[in-house]
């Protein structure tokens, strides 16, 4: 049966939704009267309606109202939290998730404004009183995702990979700016010109107090909170989308940037130094900070599990493919446009160094990831991820390689109903041509490595590991880790840590044990309790 009041039927999970939907408004519209409020008492030389009555009327509304209000409702949800069914909802999972990211935003970015303009010589009462309040905020959120006995049972690692990802982000956008000031001044003392406008160095400044910030914030959850130690799929995907890609993709097209001003330097020089050099500071910070990022996480990604081990390093073979592919493409582009002008303008040779640029970063860089020639045991072969990325990567490549067919059979089209010369011809198809000829390329040889993989596995008599189980909601207490992978390695399914209060009786069960229980089981999520003592049982959950 249901628990009274609907815990656990259709009407319990709308009451739920509603309730946390409300009650994130009413927080956010609190915390925006109470941060107006303070606002006005702060800023010197204003009276507490100032010439803006009206604002002060929303704030007070704000305060007065939807703060007692938001009480009430938090107060109402609070007490009934002490029940399973409702601590286990996903809707109190998402809306701490929620509040406490965007709480985190807000009192951060605020923060940081008022520190910028703190070196501006500039008081900003307004940001600062947001930076306080939302800050308020997310502490009294973070208490609450602490909870003993009403944190979330669903969800509850959610907002620490979130603020990770958050603070990552910002750190290193403002350590890339921060470097590509200091380059910039460089470069330009160097080549002896006159800086214009303020001092460069407040912008340094500036930008570092981003830096620190977000760095900050991403160490506090990072190590603090022990994000690299969380064993989620979503822990996972921070890992290898946010760190290894992100910074991937930073490194590579920050030096490929500087490989190209380096060409330009050498092949094109009719623009003056100057100019060419313009791009040079923010691709040497870029490549710096992106190095940086990707090592770090790289290094996550291969100590957790093997499933995100291999994504790390096929989504930068994915990075090192595109960019060949573009390099390709562009070059292609370039040496058709000399068909138009065989002198080969400013223009066009700046297109080939770029295409050449493109594809001496990003072959290699696919290259030492993906070892074409190295032989790929059955195991990796018959791996899902393989197979996802090869399936995706000539996928892909074969919905661009018809886009750009229809786009050469329009200009073809166009150039027959329109009397035009024989160079104008190439002129209007060597664009898309490029790209053409650069993703049959990638459709041909993936879609070959593919039916390979295929056919060798058959050879061998290996198959792809059937996945009896979608997903392992593993209950247990103590260490886990071991446990985890030996699941995910032996049933080839995603593993997600309950973790339970230690009682008297716990006793340590080797991971053969619990794999053996799973024998016969299967379903999309599947249960798995370990303990008090020697107990271990799977259960099958209903969708």
């Amino acid at each position: 049966m249901s628990a009274p009041g609907g815990g656990g039927t259709v009407q319990g999970v709308v009451r739920r939704l509603i309730v946390f939907v409300l009650l994130f408004a009413l927080v956010t519209i609190a915390a925006i009267g109470v941060s107006g409020l303070l606002d006005r008492a702060l800023e010197s030389g204003r009276g507490l309606a100032g010439d803006d009555p009206t604002g002060l009327a929303v704030s007070l509304a704000f305060t007065l109202i939807g703060g007692p209000l938001a009480a009430l409702l938090w107060w109402a949800a609070w007490r009934r939290l002490a029940e399973p069914a409702e601590r286990g909802s996903v809707a109190w999972g998402i809306y701490l998730a929620g509040m406490t990211t965007v709480s985190l935003v807000v009192a951060t970015s605020a923060l940081a404004t008022t520190l910028v303009d703190l070196v501006d010589a500039d008081w900003n009462p307004g940001a600062f009183t947001i930076a306080l309040t939302w800050a308020a905020v997310w502490i009294w959120h973070r208490r609450m995702l602490r909870h003993p006995a009403k944190a979330p049972t669903r969800l509850p690692t959610v907002p620490l990979v979130l603020g990770a990802a958050y603070g990552l982000i910002v750190g290193a956008r403002g350590a890339i700016l921060a470097l590509a000031e200091l380059f910039d001044a460089a470069l330009r003392t160097g080549l002896q010109t006159v800086i214009v406008g303020e001092p460069w160095g407040l912008d340094v400044v500036g930008h570092l107090i981003w830096a620190a910030l977000g760095i900050a914030v991403w160490w506090w959850h990072w190590a603090g909170d022990g994000v690299r130690r969380i064993p989620t799929a979503f822990a996972g995907v921070e890992v290898v989308v946010v760190g290894v890609l992100g910074g991937a993709v930073a490194a590579l097209s920050g030096l490929a940037i500087v490989l190209f001003v380096g060409l330009r330097l050498v092949f094109d020089p009719a623009d003056g130094a100057a100019s060419i050099l313009g791009s040079l500071d923010s691709a040497l910070a870029s490549a710096a900070v992106g190095a940086l990022v990707w090592r770090l996480h790289a290094r996550v990604a291969r100590r957790s599990s093997e499933a995100i081990a291999r994504a790390a390093v096929l989504v930068v073979s994915g990075v090192g493919l595109v960019a060949a592919a573009s390099g390709i493409g562009v070059i292609v582009n370039a040496a058709l446009a000399a068909f138009t002008d065989p002198l080969a303008t400013s223009g066009t040779r700046e297109l080939l160094l770029g295409g050449i640029s493109a594809l001496l970063v990003g072959g290699p860089t696919w290259w030492a990831t993906w070892r074409p020639t190295r032989r790929v045991p059955d195991a990796a072969a018959a791996g899902v991820g393989r197979r996802v990325y090869l399936v995706a990567v000539f996928g892909v490549s074969a919905i661009v390689a018809i886009v750009a067919v229809l786009v050469v059979g329009f200009r073809l089209f166009e150039f027959l109903l329109d009397a035009g010369t024989g160079s104008a011809l190439i002129d209007r198809i060597r664009a898309p041509f490029g790209l053409l000829v650069a993703t049959a390329l990638v459709f041909a040889y993936h879609f070959a490595v593919w039916r390979g993989d295929r056919a060798a596995l058959a050879a061998s008599g290996a198959a792809a590991p059937q996945r009896r189980i979608g997903r392992i909601v593993l209950v247990a207490a103590g260490d886990t880790e071991e446990i985890r992978r030996a699941l995910a390695a032996a049933t080839g399914s995603s593993v997600t840590v309950w973790a339970r209060q230690p009682v008297d009786g716990d006793r340590p069960i080797e991971p053969e044990a619990l794999v053996a229980a799973l024998e016969g089981v299967s379903g999309r999520r599947v249960m798995l309790l370990v303990g008090p003592g020697e107990r271990v049982e799977a259960l099958q959950l209903v969708e």
